[in-house]
């Protein structure tokens, strides 16, 4: 998550450390996820953990181990088929000529992505709003809401049961126990917790239990805050410091949570999360809310990917972070069309703070400081910048630890530039130099998006503009001075939503015919429960302790939409994945509330697609979207197919079921996607290309569609037939968009297709 509480960048390893074993020193043996082909079971073995046993046992290496049992670590068997295990590089050679063996891959690091957006999302009733259209819809199933994460706080009082009803019949689910973590945490609203640290364990070694709660309780927060984020209960005075004081609630809070606790101290490792998914789907679980990622990999490399995949089959809808590597062009993870892949927008809702300096002049900024440290806005105090190049910074520009000069900053305001280390480190770095306040300046990169921050000292952030214009004052007044106030929570900004600097963005590089990210939802200043074991900032300086935290990232705007794809799903049981995600798709908006235009800060100019999908979400509309896009395993195999996947890489999508190729798939972009993406060659053979899509009415029964197409630069576009007409609900109708190339264009270009009734507008954005 893009959140200044960590030391995490957000960055990918591309293998496990090497794993120190209990048993023997120095030994060379690494974590390796094993896909086996689950049919080729031999008849002289009764289970498949025996035979992958007897498998290693044939290929281990003196003097190691030969009982293939001590090196297995998980064993995979309902989203995914095969086993982690700890191997040698030569074993992991020898282990791939195997008789059922299809492909073998280093373990995997992921790390984390890392209040009002109920009432922003339309959630709240009253004033005959959107709020009221769920109150008055009847839920027809008990929804369970899987969450991977760092663990939970269940004293946090967003997971009290008063008023739930049993736990439903149908769930298979476990409450693991461990320090500080007992039977009794588990409740109605938290039905059960479990830890996966096989892998972890395996590459750093055991985990040290008097530091780290080796059991589902939470002490980083980030787990907390995505669990209530999702399905909190209603908590009245919910707040930060006296920030965001209101009612906190999830996007589902009549929906239950499993924890799966799969992220530690040095990140989240691909054979544990696999591990959880598997057990979540054996579980029960409706809904998979995964605010984590690794590097973007081809889709039958990405354990994530794969494990999803099979969740898929079994009728999960799995929503994942886009990743905040933005604002650069195709910086996102997890782009498996089968996963919802969610970018970060604003709230209107903002934590103003001042910056006025000595000459009068003033600017505005954002911060979350309530603290002792108080600075009189009736005074001024000296200002310094410790750079001496903008275009380059100094690590005293970007005040990393160490590199202040305690006399040269004491008694002062110093002023840092944003980047390298966590903005709330700057800051304590600032304080223990003797600095008396800071202002954290963007650069380039970040452009004018503001991020809130709970600093250690007064200090606000401002955008690249400002931050400029304050240089120029220091470099040029022989005595410059500053002040700077807080003051506190303002609603009703404008424009909102704008989609985040930091949230990645398109195009996607893996499949270019699928447009990544799917939609963009709150992801900025959000505010949900918190752990009683980490300040707000999680620096180790920081000895305050709260029950609700503010956070930034796209961990935060994936289980927005999570919980939405909840309340769709208690509501429409029967519709699958794919269903939801075209209902969340086809519904979203691209305007603010000023009625332009959504924005991008990295640029302050309009966003297009690349950075917020289909849109916005808009929960009230994704309950009623009129038509959906359809998607079934079978077809999302068909574009696995069509993307020259080898005969083993496609069994590991198909393990042991009946998918096969359906040779009429020309390309990608005949999957029937909720949105169009066409990509003609540079040089192009052909200047014509025809995608076709199909409709699933869950309208009325009897309506009639026509389609409004706003046009593209450089093409012309023809759709057949221009009207839909159906006749009963459920009903499937297809049609045909064929783009016709008038003169290639040095960039992408953005349109809209929009099938309308004159109460429903089926809307799919085109690239």
């Amino acid at each position: 998550m893009a959140r200044s509480s960590t030391g995490w960048f957000w960055l990918c390893l591309a293998c496990c450390c090497a794993f120190s074993s209990v048993l023997a020193d120095n030994t060379p043996w690494n974590t390796f996820v094993i896909h086996a082909d689950k049919s080729k079971l031999p008849e002289d073995f009764s289970n498949h953990l025996d035979w992958y046993s007897a498998t290693l046992s044939s290929i281990v290496e003196e003097p190691y181990l030969k009982n293939g049992y001590e090196r297995i670590i998980y064993s995979y068997e309902n989203v995914f088929h095969g086993f982690a295990a700890k191997l040698s590089e030569r074993e992991a050679e020898k282990l791939q000529n195997q008789r059922g063996i299809l492909a073998i891959f280093p373990e995997t690091v992921y790390q984390l992505h890392t209040t009002r957006s109920p009432e922003f999302l339309g959630l709240e009733r009253g004033n005959g709003g959107a709020g009221d259209v769920w109150a008055s819809v009847k839920s027809r199933r008990d929804v369970i809401i899987g969450v991977l994460d760092t663990g939970i706080w269940p004293e946090s009082p967003s997971f009290n049961d008063s008023g739930m009803a049993a736990r439903p019949a149908r769930w298979r689910g476990a409450c693991e126990t461990g320090r500080g973590f007992n039977v009794g945490h588990c409740n109605k609203k938290i039905v059960g917790a479990r830890i996966f640290f096989n892998g972890y364990e395996a590459a750093t070694g055991s985990i040290n239990e008097k530091e780290e709660f080796k059991s589902p309780r939470d002490q980083d927060g980030h787990g907390t805050h995505t669990a209530a984020t999702v399905a909190g209960v209603p908590v009245r005075g919910a707040n930060l410091l006296g920030y965001a004081s209101g009612t906190a609630k999830g996007m589902a809070p009549g929906a239950r949570v499993a924890v799966y606790k799969v992220c530690w101290v040095n990140g989240c490792f691909s054979s544990d999360i696999l591990s959880a998914i598997d057990r979540a789907v054996a579980d029960g679980v409706d809904v998979l809310s995964i605010s984590l990622g690794g590097s973007v990999s081809a889709y039958y490399r990405d354990s994530l990917s794969v494990a999803a995949f099979g969740a898929m089959e079994k009728g999960v809808f799995v929503s994942c972070s886009a990743g905040n590597g933005g604002p650069g062009p195709g910086s996102l993870t997890n782009v498996a069309p089968w996963i919802a892949t969610i970018g970060a927008s604003t709230m209107d809702r903002d934590f103003p703070s001042i910056v006025k300096l000595g000459n009068g002049r003033i600017f505005s900024g954002v911060s979350l400081y309530r603290g002792r440290r108080v600075l009189s806005f009736d005074k001024q105090y000296p200002v310094v910048y410790m750079g001496d190049n903008i275009s380059s910074p100094t690590p005293s520009a970007l005040c990393l630890p160490g590199s202040l000069d305690a006399h040269a900053v004491a008694g002062k305001i110093v002023l840092c530039d944003r980047g390298m280390n966590p903005r709330v480190e700057k800051g304590e770095v600032v304080k223990e130099a003797g600095g008396i306040g800071m202002i954290l300046s963007n650069t380039e990169s970040n452009g004018e998006e503001l991020v809130a921050d709970c600093h250690l000292l007064p200090a606000t952030s401002v955008g690249e503009t400002a931050g400029n214009a304050i240089k120029r004052y220091l470099r040029t007044s022989p005595r410059p001075t500053a002040t700077l106030s807080f003051e506190g929570t303002k609603l009703g900004i404008r424009p909102s939503p704008v989609v985040a600097a930091f949230s990645s963005r398109g195009p996607n590089f893996v499949t270019p015919e699928i447009l990544k990210p799917d939609m963009v939802a709150p992801g900025v200043n959000i505010l949900a429960a918190w752990s009683g074991q980490a300040g707000p900032t999680t620096l180790r300086q920081d000895h305050r302790r709260v029950k609700y935290n503010i956070l930034s990232g796209t961990s935060m705007s994936c289980p927005h939409v999570s919980g939405i794809a909840a309340l769709l799903k208690s509501v429409h049981s029967k519709w699958s994945p794919a269903a939801i995600k075209s209902a969340l798709m086809t519904t979203a908006y691209s305007h603010d509330n000023t009625h332009n235009p959504m924005k991008d800060a990295a640029s302050n100019t309009s966003s297009t697609p690349f950075q917020h999908g289909a849109g916005h979400i808009d929960p009230s509309k994704a309950l009623d979207p009129g038509l959906v896009y359809d998607i079934g395993p079978e077809d999302y195999f068909n574009l696995l197919c069509s993307i020259k996947l080898t005969p083993a890489e496609l069994r590991i999508f198909a393990k042991s079921s009946n998918l096969s190729c359906n040779h009429g798939w020309n390309s990608p972009g005949d999957l029937n996607y909720p949105a169009i993406s066409v990509a003609f060659p540079e040089r192009p053979a052909t200047s014509v290309i025809t995608v076709k899509r199909t409709v699933t009415n869950v309208g009325s029964p009897a309506s009639r569609y026509h389609i409004a197409i706003a046009p593209i630069r450089g093409v012309t576009i023809t759709v057949k037939p221009r009207t839909l007409q159906f006749t009963n609900k459920y009903q499937k109708l297809s049609y045909q968009v064929t783009f016709a190339t008038v003169a290639l264009q040095p960039e992408p270009q953005f349109g809209v297709l929009t099938w309308t009734d004159g109460v429903h507008n089926v809307r799919s954005p085109v690239v």
